[in-house]
């Protein structure tokens, strides 16, 4: 073991390098561990103070060899883990275990597969096998994270209530306007059950089984709670059970749902009206009365408007009521020439594929450029009313809402933030990885969703401290720079001696707002108070 300056650039960087002999006896090298920039190095008073600190060390041994290789282990998830205790999760999870007849540590269970998906996403064998990864976090046996799985299953409802009324009463979330939409999870499989279903995938996996989710969350994208449905279940369906949560298990009573057209029904619409709720949601203006789409396109009525990124558009508001349930609404009409060249090109995209459609004579269901052909005297040629009908609407675009408190700009802007549920979807999907779903029972499905919607709480609720101190980030920095959090641990003389490595200052950052007293850069175990 030696310390090596390598050379890229303009620049050179201290390692601490191992010769070794491969299985051909050729000599090589691996290295154990970067500091960095030898000319930044030798600015930092700190680094420093480790050097002469790690020269006394060795100087205490008779040679090199007394001191081991050095292992690399995490201690930045401790920022999750004190958002963990925060929310009480570790009480509540106390609570359940002591209704059931386990004896292992369910928190500590829990707490491991919530940490490994914010932060380096496997499968519970996977979590299994990573489990030296993270500093003082004690190990559990593979059979009790699958239990585990099952007691959340179990336990779901109760424990969502609880987390939150933590998270009303802690981190001042506000549940007057609640954001609802739902996606698809598909499986590598064609085996169907009573949760596992073919339906229509948002994914386009059309061979493959899938379970619905449907999920809510608040206006900073922070989540409030979620369901899941079978695989066949259309969105519309989803929608009873989501806002009997709201009034029944969650007790409230003032609520603006805004939601996408898939929830737009007049059944849907007045099952919210009768929880006592409000709505805003997309209007499908396409399909309103003929007398309603002429007020549209007058001209008259309509107010001018910047969007926050100084965007311009108009709109202008209607009163509309739907007769069979009688739904007294407010119709927003938006017109954006921003907008209409999007739907233009869009549209003309589905032109192209639709004369390759008639060049092919082929049908394709699944080919967007169907809806622009029709076929005279058994021959496909292009419908041009259809093209006709649609240009029309070029730029256009409908929200129906019941709510009369707020402004019509207001209702505008708080429709414009769903974009904010399509992002929690995103960050589910990717960042997190919710699929694969290596669980093929009911209970560790269920289960398995309610860790990944535990980790998804912990990093929005990350990501809002940040932006409460005007600090901008990502989950994708977030998780990079709490990964960067390590200790290069090595033994001398049968001391164990922690290394600190770098972080940027996004880590600095965190580390002060959740008022975690960052480790020495060298230390020994009893020195960690984390």
């Amino acid at each position: 073991m030696y310390i090596k300056l390598t050379r890229s650039k303009n620049h050179q960087y201290v390692q601490i390098v191992e010769s070794y002999r491969d299985e051909n006896g050729v000599p090589r090298h691996k290295v154990l561990f970067n500091f960095g920039r030898l000319d930044v190095l030798k600015k930092d008073l700190s680094f420093l103070k480790v050097i002469e600190k790690l020269k006394s060390i060795i100087s205490e041994s008779d040679n090199l060899e007394d001191v081991s290789e050095a292992d690399i282990v995490n201690w930045g998830y401790k920022i999750y883990e004190k958002l963990w205790k925060r929310f009480g999760i570790d009480t509540i999870l106390k609570e359940v275990q002591s209704r059931t007849r386990t004896k292992f540590d369910l928190n500590n269970s829990c707490l491991r597969m919530v940490i490994e998906h914010l932060l380096n996403p496997k499968s519970k064998l996977g979590i299994y096998n990573n489990q030296g990864m993270y500093f003082g976090l004690p190990e559990s046996r593979l059979q009790h994270l699958y239990r585990s799985l099952d007691i959340l299953s179990d336990y779901k409802e109760e424990m969502e209530k609880e987390i939150f009324l933590k998270h009303m009463n802690l981190f001042s979330m506000k549940v007057d306007v609640v954001f609802y939409d739902v996606t698809t999870f598909y499986f590598e499989s064609v085996r169907s059950d009573t949760l596992r279903e073919f339906g229509f995938s948002k994914d386009n996996k059309f061979n493959e089984v899938q379970v619905v989710l449907g999920l809510l969350i608040d206006i900073e994208g922070r989540p409030i709670g979620y369901e899941l449905f079978p695989g066949n279940t259309f969105d519309g369906k989803t929608l009873e059970v989501s806002i009997e949560k709201l009034k029944n298990r969650f007790m409230l009573n003032r609520v603006i749902i805004v939601a996408d057209r898939g929830i737009n029904s007049k059944l849907n619409l007045k099952k919210i009206k009768d929880m006592g709720f409000e709505y805003i949601v997309a209007s499908r203006i396409k399909n309103l009365p003929r007398t309603i789409q002429d007020s549209i396109f007058t001209q008259e009525g309509y107010n001018i408007a910047t969007t926050h990124d100084g965007d311009e558009f108009r709109y202008k508001v209607m009163d509309y009521v739907h007769t069979k349930e009688a739904l007294k609404e407010k119709l927003i009409i938006t017109y954006s020439p921003k907008r209409a060249a999007k739907d233009r090109h869009d549209r003309q995209r589905l032109i192209e594929k639709a004369n390759r459609l008639i060049e092919q004579k082929s049908l394709d269901l699944k080919r967007g450029g169907r809806k622009y052909i029709k076929i005279l005297s058994s021959n496909y040629i292009l419908d041009e009313q259809a093209i006709s009908r649609d240009e029309k609407f070029d730029g256009y675009y409908g929200i129906q809402t019941s709510e009369e408190k707020l402004s019509a700009y207001d209702i505008i802007n708080a429709y414009h933030n769903l974009w904010k549920i399509e992002e929690s979807f995103r960050i589910m999907k990717s960042n997190l990885e919710v699929r694969p779903v290596f669980h093929w029972t009911e209970k560790r499905i269920k289960g398995h969703f309610f860790v990944c919607f535990l980790a998804f709480l912990l990093e929005r609720t990350l990501e809002f401290k940040l932006r409460e101190s005007n600090i901008e980030s990502t989950p994708l920095k977030i998780r990079k720079v709490i990964n960067s959090m390590n200790f290069a641990r090595f033994e001398s003389k049968g001391q164990t001696y922690l290394l600190k490595t770098r972080y940027d200052s996004l880590g600095s950052q965190i580390l002060r707002i959740f008022k975690i007293t960052p480790p020495k850069n060298l230390s020994t175990l009893k020195d960690i108070n984390l």
